[in-house]
């Protein structure tokens, strides 16, 4: 078993934590909608301006976890977001 880990930094448009927590809430929601992942925000919870979304997936596979973190994080640079993309990292965890 694997374990799969995406960090995604996002600086955000947003001028006060109500309008970060909504962008954060859509791309959150949109990643637990459209793949087989858990995704949660985890760092830069009281900055306005700056987001940290981690994101997990369990594979048997360190292949296919680390293509399905990839395609995770292209979509969420893809999606017309009120934020850029200022670091992605991700880490492959084998387990047992």
């Amino acid at each position: 078993m694997v374990v799969g880990v995406l960090r995604i930094r996002l600086r955000l448009q947003a001028q006060s934590l109500k309008e970060k927590r909504m962008v954060v809430k859509s791309v959150v929601e949109r990643v637990r909608g459209r793949f087989n992942a858990s995704a949660a925000e985890v760092d830069d919870l009281d900055t306005w301006d700056l987001a940290t979304i981690g994101v997990v997936c369990v594979s048997n596979e360190s292949r296919h976890a680390d293509a399905e973190l990839q395609t995770i994080a292209r979509q969420v640079e893809e999606w017309r977001l009120d934020a850029e993309v200022l670091e992605v990292e991700t880490e492959i965890i084998p387990l047992g």
